[in-house]
């Protein structure tokens, strides 16, 4: 399916509205997952906060993708200011909700430079070492980034960290910022399946993955580390553009990868990294496909995969382009989290 980037930047999909709808408790987004699904009695928790790829947007349409379609129990959280409960990624030190972690069935991750309280940055690491499965989607190779001086027990976990190497990116999720490999807002990228990989769950139905958002560079990946799918530069951020010339693509870098992450407990977690993935990307029907089945094959639920697994927008989806919204931006408009509840 091919279609104009004028097309992507200003989509609006619709599908029929489930029967359960979103509850709008703040500060956060709790999303009842539909009856006699396959996905029924299992709880995600989706979390958000970075300042550019606008998680705020992309994590509610996912999670109201996997509640009413596929009958997950998801609860999506947000970067919150404490003085006036508004959304704002720019406040680094408060997601509310995290306890939800507690009796969480898996975690999706999708922060950039976080410096969370101790008491909050607990539920994070508690679920990490519980050997339950975690997605982390774009940023968060580089999901927390604590001052110098900071004296918490989870600075280790700092992007740049040299204990544990690479912080939290490297050591859990496989590896921490390293590069834009694609020209930013120049080049876009195509997901090219690892065709080793036969029927791998995760590629199933994966024909046309096309995105705005450019290539991360990878060069920390562990030995266990298996590449699902590779992210082809393209010259530029047209859907059907040619592939880019030149050693950018010889070898491409992976941008979905799976290995397993042996926490501090001894737990093994089943972990899934996609750095292809914005708010904007999901307009495209194989970036959420790929983001679904990945989610159903970490919770061992592969064998519910088919090519056709539904992935369709709820709602209506009008997706911002990736773009850092100054304080000035969310200070004025005072969204709550309810604004970015996916609606009919």
């Amino acid at each position: 399916m091919k279609f104009s980037a004028f097309a992507i930047l200003s989509a609006i999909a619709l599908s029929s509205a489930a029967a359960k709808d979103t509850v709008r408790t703040d500060p956060w987004l709790t999303m009842p997952g539909a009856a006699g699904k396959s996905g029924s009695g299992k709880k995600i928790v989706l979390i958000s906060g970075d300042e550019e790829y606008r998680s705020e947007e992309a994590l509610p349409q996912l999670g109201k993708i996997l509640s009413q379609h596929h009958g997950f129990d998801c609860t999506v959280l947000f970067a919150i200011n404490p003085s006036n409960n508004t959304v704002n990624p720019h406040v680094l030190n408060n997601i509310p909700g995290l306890s939800a972690l507690e009796d969480a069935d898996m975690m999706v991750l999708f922060v950039r430079f976080r410096q969370l309280p101790d008491e909050q940055m607990k539920h994070i690491i508690d679920f990490t070492n519980s050997g339950k499965p975690i997605l982390g989607l774009r940023t968060s190779t580089h999901a927390f980034k604590y001052s110098k001086k900071s004296k918490s027990p989870y600075a280790k976990w700092s992007f740049k960290s040299k204990d544990p190497a690479g912080g939290y990116g490297q050591a859990v999720l496989g590896d921490t910022w390293v590069s834009h490999h694609g020209h930013h807002k120049k080049e876009s990228a195509r997901g090219i399946p690892n065709e080793t990989l036969g029927d791998h769950p995760i590629l199933r139905g994966i024909d046309d993955m096309w995105g705005p958002a450019d290539v991360y560079g990878v060069k920390h990946l562990p030995e266990d580390a298996v590449h699902v799918i590779y992210g082809q530069v393209l010259e530029t951020m047209e859907p059907d553009s040619s592939p880019l010339e030149g050693k950018k693509n010889a070898p491409m870098m992976p941008v979905i990868w799976t290995h397993e992450y042996e926490g501090e407990t001894g737990n093994t977690s089943t972990v899934v990294t996609n750095t292809f993935f914005s708010s904007i990307d999901m307009v495209n029907e194989d970036v959420r496909r790929a983001t679904v089945n990945s989610i159903f094959w970490a919770l061992d639920m592969g064998d519910k995969v088919t090519p056709d697994l539904d992935v369709s927008i709820i709602g209506k989806y009008e997706p911002t382009m990736f773009i850092v919204l100054g304080r000035k931006y969310w200070n004025e408009k005072k969204l709550k989290v309810a604004d970015f509840a996916p609606t009919p």
